[in-house]
Formats: structure tokens, sequence, C-alpha cells
């Protein structure tokens, strides 16, 4: 086994999300994550809590799409509910084999399961809100992921190690530093009011007033390296076109430009699939506002990868979530879809905090 994925594991298990003997542990992914769950498995085991590693079919989730009613797209067991309520970790491991494998379905029948998936998303987001479930997401490195990636599977390897700096013989003490370093610019931004990003067809100004900025340094995701908050829900006003097309679904919207006014995005246009943007804007009355704001920090991350794990740590990028707000922000809109969009401030950006300089060309210049 490469040694790289044991040692992700570890600290996944040791550091990201703390497992404690008699815990109860869900690990899942697809079949192309075995590895990596086997070595979770193995980890977890060895602390004395109760692992359980739930397989999923990737043909499943189409299957549903394709051919399910529309009782059966709202379906979702009990036992799952349950489960959601008594677990204390879980661990997540994105292996996609086709990433494109639902870029033809009905964006009206993913709109009607995620609406569906309500009632589980909803137990999991409070017990992650109210800290008494530890969770974590990661990815384990495939040829699909590597192709989105334009890298050979070994260069795709290498970038997602290194990225989570699994690739150096003490990942923990990495992440440590990491934690250290962003607190500084979460006590900067702390009592701050007003955020204002500048960039091509960009010019977008939003309240952060009251809110709370979280320190993401490897917990809930791997790999991790941002400083975020929950704008206040009426305060987004301007125009914000997106450096990346926003990928989600299997789908790639290009171009996305949107207009805010009094928080809410009143005009949308995307260069490609613009009717699954205008279906995810109108899933609720919480998807048109944001619930997210952030500024990336992760250097060992500069290219896009169509993935949002990595992409939306691009250091020296922000990105905006439509949708549902994180608790621990202060943040109140309240949506099933949460979407995050990336806006690359390297090449000419500037972010401005209370009317002064914070970020320019991706360098903070007020730290």
């Amino acid at each position: 086994m490469d040694p790289r994925i044991g040692r992700l594991a570890d600290l996944l298990v040791d550091y990201s999300n703390p497992v404690r003997a008699g815990d109860q542990v869900l690990i899942g992914g697809p079949p192309a994550a075995e590895p990596l769950l086997a070595a979770l498995f193995d980890k977890v085991l060895a602390v004395g809590a109760q692992p359980t590693c739930e397989i999923e079919a990737p043909w499943v989730q189409e299957s549903l799409l394709r051919y399910g009613r529309k009782k059966q797209l709202a379906y979702v067991p009990g036992w799952k509910v349950n489960q959601a309520e008594t677990l204390d970790c879980l661990f997540r491991v994105i292996a996609e084999t086709n990433t494109r494998a639902l870029s033809g379905m009905d964006p009206k029948r993913q709109q009607e399961r995620m609406l569906g998936l309500k009632p589980l998303r909803e137990v999991l987001r409070r017990r992650m809100d109210d800290k008494t479930l530890r969770w974590n997401v990661t990815l384990f490195p495939t040829e699909a992921h590597a192709q989105d990636a334009d890298m050979s599977l070994s260069e795709f390897e290498n970038f997602v190690y290194a990225a989570c700096k699994a690739d150096r013989p003490d990942p923990v003490s990495a992440w440590k530093r990491i934690r250290r370093e962003q607190k500084r610019i979460v006590e900067f931004l702390t009592g701050r009011k007003k955020i204002r990003i500048v960039a091509r067809e960009t010019d977008l100004t939003l309240s952060v007033a009251g809110r709370a900025w979280v320190n993401c340094c490897g917990t809930a995701n791997m790999p991790d390296g941002e400083v975020f908050t929950g704008p206040v829900e009426d305060s987004a006003e301007g125009t914000i076109l997106f450096s990346f097309p926003a990928c989600r679904e299997g789908r790639e919207v290009e171009g996305v430009h949107l207009t805010f006014q009094a928080g809410k995005v009143t005009a949308a246009r995307a260069s490609k699939n613009l009717e699954y943007l205008n279906a995810m804007l109108d899933l609720d009355s919480g998807s048109r506002y944001l619930g997210e704001f952030s500024f990336a920090t992760n250097r060992d991350i500069q290219r896009f990868t169509k993935n949002i794990l990595f992409d939306e740590k691009i250091g020296g990028t922000v990105h905006l979530a439509l949708g549902s707000s994180y608790a621990e922000t202060g943040g109140k809109n309240r949506s099933v879809l949460h979407w995050d969009m990336i806006c690359d401030l390297r090449q000419g950006g500037r972010a401005y905090v209370d009317g002064k300089l914070f970020l320019k060309d991706g360098a903070f210049v007020a730290l």
C-alpha cells in the first residue's frame, strides 16, 4: 500500500475527526475508495471504536434518478435517519470512476431528489451544528478525478497527498501550523462589518457584521485551508462573475454571473447549463441567498480540478455559497442547497474589509 494512504488515515482518525474508544463510526464511499476505506476501518478498530463501512455502488443514484417515481425520489429509509441520530463520527470518501454519470439527468428530477433528502440532511446539519456529530469529507485519487484535473493518475495522487500534507512525515504538525496562521486572519476579521470584492465583471459588497469567522484547518474537510463566515442574509449588493465552472452533480455550469439586490439573486447568466443553474436557484426560499463567504488559503492547491473539495481551497481565491448557512457563523439562511462558487483574485482582483485593502492579487496585504 502507498504509505501516504496510511498517513492520511492516521491524520483523519487522530486529528481531523478524533475517534475515541466506544464511538459509533460510519465510514462510507464507493468501491474505488476501498484502499482508504480499509485503512480507516483498521485504524478505527485499533482505537477501540465501533466502525461500520458502507460501500456505495455508483449505479444506485443514476438508476434512482433515471427510473424512480416521484414517491421513490422523495423516499429516505427510516433507519438512515435513525443512524444519523446516533452516530458519533462520520467519514465520507469521494472516489468517482465517472464524474459525468449524472450530467444527462433531468434537473427537475435532481431537484425532487434533493428535496426528498431534506429530513436526513436536516438531522445531519443539526448534529454537525451542535457538535454532537464529528465528520470529515476527503477524496481518494481515481483516474476520473485525474482526468478532470488534466493530470495523470500519478500526478493527481501527488497533488492530492501534497494538498492534504500526507506526503510528509508529520501531517498533523503541518495542519496545526496552518491553524495558527489562519487564526491571525480570523482575529483580523472578527468585528469587521463590510466586505467588497472587485475583479473582472465583479463588484460585490456584503455585510458580515455580528457574524463569526471559522478557522478551517483540516477537521471537517481534508484537504482544507479557508476562513469563512455567513454573510448577513439581505446584505449582498452588486454583481459577480465566477472564474471557474460551478461543478455539481456531474454538471459544469460555465460563465456564472450573478446579480444581487438586498441579498437575493435577481439575475443569473451562464454560458453553459443555465437551465440547471435556474433549477437550483429555484429549489426553495433560501437558495437565492448567500450562506457562506470564504477566503481560501491553501497554497499547495493552485490549479482548478473540477472538484470543489480542492477548488474552494485554492490559495488567493474567494468563494461564495448559495443556500444554507453554517450555524456556527451566526448565519440564518436555510436551504437544501449549498453550492460553492469560486472567484479568482490572483490576477488583478482585490478584496476590501471596511473600506481598506485586505487582499490584492491573491495575497493578504493587511495582516
